[in-house]
């Protein structure tokens, strides 16, 4: 029996190893197995503006189709004020984990930083990007019973009459919109600052002021009503809501192209897995029935990204928002 000893020993020795080789390959399976799936437990969503704006609309609308297709909560947290800032911050100092997001504009991430000395955050280091989400434009319009029929018109009568003409705003959209018609176009026209749209509104339709480019939720259902009158479009395509009015650039103001933007952002050192997680989710969710009620209601459109895509757009808006706010002599704050 001797001679089959050797054998025996060299197949218990083999079957030792493939046995052990095995279990080594089978325990990080397991192992990954047994931990939980991205996302275990409800993902916040933190909004920079006031509940009923539109990038809270469209947090909801997103939050909704989320929590559908993960079937956990999502909560909407408010965080209001200094410009989006104390949102950005709070969304920056959260742990990287996925479960904390920041549904924003392009305020926090194009703006602000020329608009403001010192941001109590990065907007590019501090984040991760995670998709781009939709975008919308804004819309030129003037007194239904001013003589301007046209963006051609008016800005021959701001030609005529330099520094004559005022346009109002009431936030950082509509005021860098309106100085960069000012340098396209070459006129001289002044600046009205307002707390908010509606109330720069209010001053157009009562005749304190002659123009204001305005976001379409806002200038809509005045050129509707007829009060208003529509000139032109801010973005390079026209309004589905405005079919008929054409764009800035269309009307004779060439290059002309100011947008806005709603996108969603991690804390930087997110997992590149929970990164990718998120983007699928929210592709998804711009195209759920709640995200489409808001597009449509916002006259804006769901636009979707890769985080790699988002960064490069980040940049590019920046560099846009910095050259317009720094040809207007806006002072940073």
């Amino acid at each position: 029996m001797s001679p089959h000893f050797p054998s025996r020993r060299r197949a218990l020795a083999l079957a030792t190893s493939l046995t052990a080789t095995a279990l080594g390959l089978a325990l990080p399976g397991m192992a990954a197995a047994q931990a939980p799936a991205y996302p275990a437990k409800a993902i916040t969503f933190v909004v920079p503006f006031a509940a009923g704006s539109a990038t809270d609309q469209l947090a909801r609308a997103i939050g909704q189709a989320v929590s559908a297709e993960t079937k956990q909560p999502v909560v909407i947290d408010n965080k209001a004020g200094a410009s989006g800032m104390i949102a950005a911050q709070a969304v920056a100092k959260a742990p990287a984990d996925g479960y904390t997001l920041l549904i924003t504009t392009n305020t926090t991430h194009a703006a602000n930083e020329h608009l403001y000395k010192k941001l109590s955050y990065d907007p590019v280091k501090d984040f991760a990007p995670i998709s781009g989400l939709g975008k919308g434009g804004q819309v030129l319009v003037v007194n239904a019973a001013a003589p301007y029929k046209s963006v051609g018109e008016l800005v021959a009568a701001a030609k005529k009459n330099p520094g004559k003409l005022s346009f109002g705003s009431g936030s950082s959209s509509s005021r860098v919109a309106g100085e960069m018609l000012k340098q396209l176009a070459g006129v001289d026209i002044l600046h009205v600052p307002y707390k908010s749209n509606p109330l720069a509104i209010t001053d157009l339709l009562g005749g304190q002021i002659d123009l204001m480019i305005t976001d379409t939720s806002t200038g809509v259902p005045q050129i509707k009503a007829g009060k208003l009158r529509a000139l032109g479009y801010s973005t390079h395509k026209r309004s589905a809501q405005l079919p008929d009015v054409p764009t800035i650039d269309e009307a004779g103001v060439k290059g002309y192209d100011m947008g806005y933007w709603f996108a969603a952002y991690a804390p930087a050192g997110t997992p590149a897995p929970v990164v990718a997680r998120l983007n699928e989710l929210m592709a998804r969710a711009t195209q759920s029935a709640a995200a489409k009620s808001f597009f449509d209601m916002a006259g804006s459109e769901a636009w979707t990204t890769t985080p790699e895509e988002l960064a490069k757009f980040q940049a590019a808006e920046t560099q846009k928002w910095g050259k317009v706010i720094q040809a207007a002599g806006i002072v940073a704050e």
